[in-house]
């Protein structure tokens, strides 16, 4: 699976803080950007994807959930 143009920019943007958890909100003001109304549960959608595209890499667990606050992408375990 590739990487889509949204998925791209929030790996891009997880590895340019990495071990910061950001809420859904903050992802869509730093990803999507302000001026584009898209629902909160959007960002689980694409965060789906980025899982699976890093998957085949033995990557997926990167992108961690963080219950009640967001998510991070860590190289520390969950």
């Amino acid at each position: 699976m590739s990487l889509g143009p949204t998925e791209y920019r929030l790996l891009q943007f997880f590895m340019e803080h990495p071990d910061r958890v950001y809420a859904r909100s903050q992802l869509l003001d730093r990803v999507w950007g302000g001026n584009v109304y898209v629902e909160e549960r959007t960002v689980d959608v694409h965060i789906r994807r980025l899982r699976k595209a890093l998957e085949p890499f033995a990557c997926d667990s990167l992108v961690q959930t963080v219950r009640g606050s967001g998510y991070r992408f860590s190289t520390r375990p969950e």
